[in-house]
């Protein structure tokens, strides 16, 4: 599968990996108080409304961009200390 040749629709069907499924998790979780801010049913100080609109947005866009990485089939763990400029010795 080569990632260049993948349209849209394809990627955001395409395996995503698991740490941006925590930051797709976190950005809806955001989208969703940001957006309970704004239709709550009581008056709220400007500066709280004015949060709960950054929030929805920050959220949005950290889900859009989570769900659109994908994981490619040549993708191995990598070790913490790996050193990424020298040649893999085999």
């Amino acid at each position: 599968m080569k990632s260049s040749s993948l349209n849209l629709v394809e990627r955001v069907k395409a395996p995503t990996p698991k740490w941006f499924k925590i930051i797709r998790t976190i950005g809806i979780t955001l989208t969703a108080v940001g957006g309970a801010i704004l239709t709550a049913p009581i008056a709220l100080p400007a500066t709280i409304v004015t949060v709960g609109g950054y929030l929805i947005l920050g959220g949005t866009v950290a889900t859009a961009i989570s769900q659109t990485a994908m994981q490619t089939d040549n993708d191995e763990e990598t070790k913490p200390n790996e050193n990424f400029n020298e040649p893999k010795k085999e």
